[in-house]
């Protein structure tokens, strides 16, 4: 099989230089990846902060109704908080994060933090969790880790700006862990997690002592 000649070659790349058909439709071909690289990343991008949007949402719903059980109890004793009203509010803010599955890729905490009479001290009366994923609490739990042993809670919120319950009332905190997996895979790289919070003073007078009343809760921590 013979070679081309040189001469061959060079008239060749001389005329594939002056050759000038198609040249928008190979730049498009080059840019094109890159085109659809940004696309789909500004995609994921703009779902990533709805969803995190949503999930600071339910945050904050949650915390809110928390704030507000018994509000509605027109006896003339001080109302307390049920499992099943806890329950209630719990299913709530999993239809509500139902849209991204919140239930499935997400955790839900609930918790009471109150002042200890007799020690001073911050800590957490009842926990209540919901959602597959498994994670705890930022700040502690109900158990070992309550604030009353050599676990202390000093307060919840930002390191700068600290919230406290006053004696005699409670603050509702509200967690919520959710694992983020993209729409596109391989657009971000790897999973992200959102974590969000939201603290609401409880509205009206109630009766902490007893903590949480009632049985058969759907939303214990270790189930």
């Amino acid at each position: 099989m013979l070679m081309p000649t040189i001469p061959f070659v060079r008239k060749l790349a001389a005329r594939l230089r002056r050759d000038t058909s198609a040249v928008s439709t190979i730049e498009f071909g080059f840019m094109l990846p890159l085109f659809i690289t940004m696309g789909m990343t500004g995609t994921e991008l703009a779902y990533m902060a709805t969803v995190n949007m949503q999930v600071s949402q339910v945050a904050t719903s949650l915390a809110d109704n928390a704030s507000r059980l018994g509000q509605t109890d027109n006896s003339a004793v001080t109302p307390t908080v049920t499992e099943a009203d806890i329950d209630s509010i719990m299913e709530g803010a999993l239809r509500q994060g139902r849209s991204f599955g919140l239930g499935e890729n997400g955790r839900i905490i609930l918790s009471s933090l109150e002042y200890h009479n007799t020690t001073g001290r911050q800590y957490f009366h009842w926990q209540r969790c919901r959602g597959d994923l498994a994670r705890s609490s930022a700040y502690g739990d109900e158990d070992q880790n309550n604030g009353l042993g050599s676990h202390r809670i000093y307060g919840v919120g930002s390191a700068t700006n600290r919230i406290t319950a006053d004696e005699g009332s409670a603050v509702m905190v509200a967690e919520i862990v959710y694992d983020y997996e993209g729409i596109i895979t391989g657009a971000i790289g790897r999973n992200v997690q959102f974590r969000q919070e939201a603290i609401f003073l409880i509205r009206d007078d109630r009766n902490l002592e007893p903590g949480v009343t009632g049985d058969d809760s759907q939303s214990l921590c270790d189930a």
